[in-house]
């Protein structure tokens, strides 16, 4: 137990070492992811920013060119119409009004101006031919200087350059010198704008002749110089415009520098914003190649951290914790699982060592049970066997009536034990189906005949007259349904019907615990009340009605005529599934009973077993039987109408016929000298008619059915002689309840003559009643009076002895006390067994039929006057005796016939002769493990006590005669 709890110990902390592993791989994860998505997300940020920003940049450097080209473009058109143009194509008008209608072109540039080149010794002309006087930037008097700018042109909006000397300016100057020397814009310092205030720059555009080559050098182009054309470049509206054509304008800020002093960077657009974020920068290309200048983009705000950077390690760590749960749960489930089968593998030990108690149990109690038993019925029947007086006789057989309804109850408990142990098993020999019912039928017959109710039996046509099965559980089931049908029965009828599944549509009409339960299934009715039932009473099934029944038949006759056609095709399949129906009229189950109807040992109520007796497992039995032979049972039940219990069986066609063998037959044979008579049966109710017209085809009886009296009067001769067939009847026979003697005057006057011999050429008259008292009060009548139920050998009994028709003799073996008193005559039987009763019993048992009976109470002894050579016959051995028991006394007979056959085979010059004495197990137990033990220990056969003589006959013909087939 200690090193149990360890490793129960050992493996909680790996559980809890794996558990805190398993955490912190994930809180690990969770954060490397969240740090992998935010690096991500900040990436995607920054790549966002970049492409804004370049492409804020290159528009707003395309925005720069296209303004640059239209100055180009005003600086070719000067030159083209305005040099050496006498007079001048262009005035200060007519520049004026073109650089106004198209500023729309320029919308980045305020205004445009042209300033001409003026060398110092053209000032004169030049002021002259303007007639104004060149001014500086503060409006005063341009001093002299190798060379002037003046501006000639400009315009409306930057009409207050016009007179200004562009050179006075030391900006304007140097601007004006890099312009012409490099051919390209360029541009100033930032400086507030008059007017708007905004940041801007003056672009500034030198003039060139028309006929400057494209590959002039710096001194051709100075010396080609004209003039020159600048504006005032609005660089704060040109990047405002921009940006509010753009989306995510709201997302950035952007500033644009000028940045030629790198250390002093001068700032032409956008706020001052100092912040910890680094901004991306982008060069801007205006074409002055002296200056530089570039945009700065920053958003506005840090970039927020998607909410997918928080979720997603967060899902990932409920995921890998609800992944780990479930691992541990499922390893948990497994070492539970495991655990359980340890412990299922533990019960299994435990049950399997409690079955084998159970059996040994079995066998223990059946043992003792059936010993006292054996003993008891067998010195009652020893006692009947006396001379008693009739008081004492019924005493005596009260007393044998009531040990062996005891011996029936402790067989039924014995059974189910057998069956929920799983080890009932079904035998397989072929058996006359219609015999085995006519049997059954007769063991209720006198209750039947107490009670006044009608009790018979029906076997289809076409269901086969052998089949292959166990006709001992076959009976049972039977056995169980019809006495439960007889004894809940005080009016009314009885039916047993037996057809093939397919023809009855048994799967398709079942009813378990259904709606037609005291619901529905009423059986119609005749015209005066009755029912067309057996006996006219209402049924609680309409599949036995007389509607369901003539289709049966009729399928049954159509099924007849096609025999021969269809044989091939019925032998296709081996197998024949019947359905059995047994309908009664008795009180019912009730409905709130009808749910545990096969439940082992539970009546429908508490005041069954008080009013009928019966411990409520005869239905539970017939169950698991019905299902062994692959069938099932079900029922229909009304209360205070009665039951129809339906149960399936399948079974083996079997082609042997074994009337044939009378040993293997559960009846005698019918008789065939009945074949080919006539008869007529008068009978108002057509399912009974069918019951008793198919028990007469059984003897070859032709039967014309009649459901009126008259054609009774008309079978008798009369003056005409005629009769109701073109051939003479030969019985009559005639159901009680249509005999009406105050009003049938005619035919109860041809009975009393024919009684009296008057009409020696009559047909012999049969009435059919239901008790035995009606049985006396019309014997004086009819020729005979049978007492139902009938059945086909009853009948002809009844009719050899009405007709005196000659049978054939019966074989000996088929009358089995004097059979057998011919094979136990003389035969000396040695019977062992520890009971002094049992030995009286069974020896009385023996001797009544002739044997020499000796006895001994052990094994040992058994093995002692056993030694070969022996004068025994046969040998009936207990199984379980002190000191050495059956088994053991019975293998150590067989080592010594063993041995004393092979001195036999080796000695010369003697008749070989074989021991083997037929060994009989004579024991209490009935379970299939003392049977196989029986058999395994060299045994020839198996009787349970207490025996009867059908079961001394079956042992003794299949042992002493040698016949192993004997058996039923």
């Amino acid at each position: 137990m200690g090193g149990k709890y360890s490793g129960a110990r050992t493996k909680r902390r790996w559980r809890g070492l794996a558990a805190a592993a398993w955490v912190l791989i994930a809180v690990v994860g969770a954060a490397v992811m969240h740090w992998t998505q935010r690096r991500q997300s900040m990436d995607r940020a920054e790549e966002r920013l970049v492409s804004m920003c370049e492409e804020r940049a290159r528009m707003l450097q395309e925005q720069f060119g296209v303004t640059v080209n239209h100055v180009h473009a005003i600086a070719i058109l000067i030159a083209t119409f305005n040099y050496e143009k006498s007079p001048p194509a262009i005035d200060a008008d007519t520049f004026a009004k073109y650089t106004a209608r198209t500023s729309f072109e320029r919308p980045l540039l305020n205004g445009v101006a042209y300033a001409q080149r003026v060398f110092h010794h053209e000032r004169e002309m030049f002021e002259s031919q303007q007639g104004w006087i060149m001014n500086t930037m503060q409006r005063e008097p341009a001093p002299p200087r190798d060379e002037y700018a003046p501006v000639i042109f400009s315009q409306d909006t930057v009409s207050y350059l016009a007179r200004i000397d562009m050179m006075s300016g030391e900006e304007d100057q140097e601007n004006i010198l890099r312009a012409r020397t490099t051919g390209k814009a360029v541009l100033t310092n930032p400086f507030r704008l008059l007017g708007s205030n905004h940041l801007g720059v003056v672009l500034t555009f030198a003039v060139y002749r028309p006929d400057l080559p494209a590959d002039a050098s710096v001194e051709q182009r100075v010396e080609a110089t004209i003039g020159y054309l600048g504006g005032g470049f609005d660089v704060e509206s040109l990047v405002e415009n921009l940006l509010s054509k753009l989306a995510g304008n709201q997302d950035i800020v952007v500033n644009v520098y000028d940045v030629t002093n790198a250390s002093e960077p001068m700032a032409l657009y956008g706020p001052s914003i100092l912040d910890e974020q680094v901004p991306h920068v982008s060069m801007l290309d205006f074409g002055d190649p002296f200056r530089r200048h570039e945009m700065r983009c920053r958003y506005r705000q840090k970039p927020p951290i998607p909410w997918s950077v928080i979720t997603n390690p967060l899902g990932l760590f409920v995921i890998w914790m609800l992944l780990g749960y479930s691992i541990a749960a499922a390893y948990s489930r497994y070492d539970k699982v495991t655990e359980d089968c340890r412990k299922m593998e533990e019960l299994k030990t435990q049950a399997e060592a409690a079955d084998v108690a159970k059996s040994q149990f079995l066998a223990t109690v059946s043992h003792e049970i059936r010993t006292p038993m054996n003993g008891v019925l067998g010195m009652l029947d020893m006692l009947l066997g006396t001379d008693l007086t009739m008081t004492q006789k019924d005493y005596a057989q009260t007393a044998q009536m009531c040990g062996r309804a005891l011996i029936t109850l402790i067989n039924d408990v014995l059974d189910r034990a057998k069956i929920e142990a799983g080890k009932l098993e079904l035998e397989a020999v072929p058996f006359d189906l219609r015999s085995l019912m006519d049997d059954v039928i007769s063991l209720f017959s006198s209750k039947s005949r107490e009670k006044c109710i009608e009790l018979a039996v029906f076997v289809c046509d076409d269901v086969p007259k052998v089949v292959l099965g166990d006709p001992w559980r076959f009976r049972q089931i039977l056995t169980n349904l019809v006495g439960n049908a007889v004894k809940f029965t005080e009016r009314g009828h009885v039916f047993v019907r037996v057809c093939l599944a397919e023809n009855s549509n048994m799967e398709a009409n079942q009813v378990i615990h259904g709606a037609m339960n005291g619901k529905d299934g009423k059986v119609e009715s005749t015209t005066n009340g009755a029912f067309n039932t057996l006996s006219g009473f209402e049924a609680a099934d309409r599949r036995n009605s007389w509607q369901y029944f003539k289709l049966l038949l009729s399928n049954k006759e159509s099924l007849l005529d096609d025999l021969e056609g269809e044989n091939s095709n019925q032998s296709d399949s081996d197998h024949v599934t019947l359905a059995i129906s047994i309908e009664d009229t008795g009180v019912g189950i009730p409905l709130q009973a009808q749910d545990r109807v096969f439940t082992p040992f539970m009546q429908a109520d508490s005041s069954t077993s008080r009013n009928y007796g019966g411990t409520g497992i005869g239905l539970s039995i017939s169950k698991c039987l019905a299902e062994l032979m692959g069938g099932q049972i079900s029922f229909t039940s009304r209360p205070f109408v009665g039951s129809t219990f339906t149960f399936s069986a399948t079974l083996k066609r079997s082609y042997k016929d074994i009337s044939v063998d009378s040993s293997r037959s559960l009846s005698e044979a019918l008789p065939t000298a009945f074949k080919g008579m006539k008869a007529i049966l008068i009978d108002g109710r057509p399912v009974r008619s069918a019951v008793t017209r198919y028990h007469l085809k059984r003897l070859g009886i032709i039967v014309q059915v009649v459901n009126n009296m008259s054609a009774v009067v008309k079978a008798f001769p009369g003056k005409n002689g005629a009769t109701v067939s073109r051939e003479k009847a030969t019985m009559l026979f005639i159901e009680s309840d249509f005999w009406r003697p105050e009003t049938d005057v005619q035919l109860l006057n041809h009975l009393r003559e024919h009684k009296n011999g008057l009409l020696s050429d009559a047909p012999k008259v049969v009435l059919l009643v239901t008790s035995e008292a009606d049985k006396d009060n019309y014997g004086s009548i009819f020729d005979i009076v049978m007492c139902k139920p009938i059945r086909a050998s009853t009948i002809a009994s009844s009719i050899q002895q009405l007709l005196k028709v000659e049978m054939p003799e019966r074989k000996e073996n088929q009358n089995r006390p004097s059979f057998l008193r011919s094979l136990l005559v003389g035969k000396n039987i040695l019977v062992v067994d520890d009971n002094k009763v049992n030995l009286r019993v069974a020896a009385a048992a023996l001797k009544k039929y002739g044997a020499n009976v000796s006895c001994v109470e052990s094994g040992k002894d058994a093995i002692s006057l056993l030694q070969p050579p022996h004068s025994f016959d046969a040998c009936f051995m207990d199984v379980q005796m002190p000191e050495m028991d059956g088994f053991e006394a019975t293998k150590q007979i067989r080592q010594m016939e063993m041995k004393a056959n092979e001195e036999s085979a080796l000695s010369e010059g003697s008749t070989f002769v074989e021991y083997h004495l037929p060994v009989l197990a004579m024991t209490a137990d009935v379970i299939q493990a003392t049977y196989e033990e029986c058999i395994k220990s060299g045994m020839d056969g198996y009787v349970s006590k207490p025996f009867d003589e059908e079961q001394l006959y079956q042992a003794v013909s299949r042992l002493v005669v040698g016949t192993t087939d004997s058996a039923v």
